[in-house]
């Protein structure tokens, strides 16, 4: 047996999606920007899964740009927003995801951009009177605020509705990096606005290599890739019409079947929670985990152990896919940034399990099971066992 819980990673590409992506690869192979018969009908499709996304957003058709992923979509919002839109100074938090600190950092030292990191507590909560507090001394500088709706690695969500009206007051531009978000929770711009959004098919049972961007129309900005007219002469390349098919129908899927899977996924997360308390001493859990968080995202911390630094590796021969923080930083020696921030203990080993509607409860009790069986001294004793 298998047990896949490591969902903030990537998810598995639904048999839905699937069934929607076959007839595009074996139909579709038309360029869309070509005029024949064959490049009208990929076209077609392009539009309808363009519109299909805007509508899952609140957005216009003409507000959405399909693009590789969250990491292109981020980049792209951050250094265009510096580039075309005189932005000279950038809010944000050292809890992002690599692909926006990374960005930040390069448009700091490439183009001088001043950056205001801003404090977050123990939970990975931002200050949201320091981002005031930034915000009111931007001494005239353009500026953009970039925060992530919700951490990939801990689950703590940012208040995004409160940031949008600290920009809106102070007259700073808005990103949001949203991949952890979209198809989980609702996300519309008419009722939050924003400049920029990201998104990424894979984090909600669609296809890899395949995202969007959100562009409010009142900050346009030019292209991030030269090439072609496509995307609006907004990204050169042919667009990837099997994924962007793909990832519509998933955002739709998700969107339609919110409610359900939340409550679903809300079920197995708070099980384990319980199973886990239940069993193990001196178990903790990081990120705002009670309060504001992604509830598909269970970051927990577990005491010292000899045992800890093969904990990963244990569980996956055991059968238990799950991670230590962000995929995109496993091959790296460091350990997470996002634990450092929030101040974490580095004596214990944190595991980050994240569901999806996939997931059982009988997984849960499988888990634990191998837990106890890889940390046995963590064990904790019954001593008035039920009769």
């Amino acid at each position: 047996m298998r047990v896949y819980f490591d969902n903030a990673a990537t998810t598995a590409i639904s048999e839905e999606v699937i069934d929607a992506m076959l007839p595009a690869l074996r139909q579709l192979y038309g360029n869309p920007s070509s005029i024949h018969a064959e490049g009208r009908a990929a076209r077609a499709a392009l539009e309808s899964a363009r519109k299909t996304v805007a509508q899952c957003i609140g957005a216009g058709t003409g507000e959405i740009f399909f693009t590789s992923g969250g990491t292109e979509s981020n980049n792209m919002a951050i250094k265009c927003a510096v580039r075309d839109l005189g932005v000279q100074r950038i809010i944000s938090s050292p809890t992002e995801h690599h692909c926006g600190t990374h960005a930040i950092e390069t448009v700091q030292k490439v183009k001088g951009v001043e950056v205001v990191w801003l404090p977050v507590d123990e939970r990975g909560r931002i200050d949201y009177h320091a981002l005031e507090t930034a915000l009111a001394h931007s001494e005239g500088k353009k500026t953009l605020v970039s925060l992530m709706h919700a951490n990939n690695e801990v689950g703590t969500m940012t208040d995004i509705a409160r940031v949008s009206e600290l920009c809106r007051q102070y007259d700073a531009l808005f990103h949001s990096d949203t991949v952890q978000t979209v198809g989980h929770f609702p996300v519309n711009v008419q009722e939050i606005p924003v400049n920029f959004l990201s998104g990424a098919a894979h984090k909600f049972h669609g296809p890899k290599g395949v995202g969007f961007i959100y562009i409010n129309p009142q900050t346009p900005i030019k292209p991030f890739i030269d090439g072609g007219a496509q995307e609006r002469n907004m990204r050169g390349g042919t667009e990837n019409v099997y994924g962007i098919i793909g990832m519509a129908k998933a955002l739709e899927l998700a969107c339609n079947e919110m409610n359900a899977r939340t409550e679903h996924i809300l079920d197995v997360r708070n099980y384990l929670k319980d199973r886990l308390l239940e069993e193990f001493e001196d178990v903790h859990f990081n990120g705002d985990w009670d309060g504001s968080s992604l509830y598909t995202v269970l970051n927990v911390s577990f005491p010292p152990s000899p045992k800890n630094e093969i904990l990963l590796l244990s569980l996956d021969i055991a059968g238990v896919s799950c991670s230590g923080g962000s995929a995109c930083s496993s091959g790296s020696e460091k350990g997470s940034h996002v634990l450092e921030a929030i101040g974490a203990d580095p004596g214990r080993k944190s595991i980050r399990f994240s569901f999806s509607h996939y997931n059982t409860r009988e997984e849960v009790d499988y888990v634990v099971e191998k837990l106890k069986s890889i940390l046995p001294e963590m064990v904790r004793v019954n001593l008035f066992p039920v009769e």
